[in-house]
């Protein structure tokens, strides 16, 4: 079947529906958000008082001390498995606090 030149496939009309409406950030949010539950683990989710992302910088905010510690020796490690997690490299920074 040869496509159209004025025929979009869904998937194009959704990313322009996105687009126009300015929702691009708030769906990588979202998406990040959900990659760092996914990528860290049921007990580190249940640690984590709140999570926000902002110009590529990963916000988390834990609560145990020791445990913001541990992680911190290990961001590279997590925005690596963050990125591989979305498929594209959005996260560049992580502070853990």
């Amino acid at each position: 079947m040869v496509k159209r030149s004025n025929e979009q496939t869904l998937g194009e009309i959704i990313k322009e529906v996105i687009k126009a409406h300015g929702l691009e950030d708030k769906i990588t949010r979202v998406r990040v958000s959900e990659a760092w539950y996914k990528v860290m683990g049921k007990f580190i989710a249940g640690k984590t008082a709140s999570i926000s992302f902002q110009n590529n910088t990963l916000f988390v905010k834990l609560d145990s001390p020791a445990l913001c510690n541990e992680l911190s020796y290990a961001k590279e490690k997590i925005i690596k498995s963050i990125n591989k997690e979305l498929g594209k490299n959005e996260v560049k920074k992580i502070v853990i606090r």
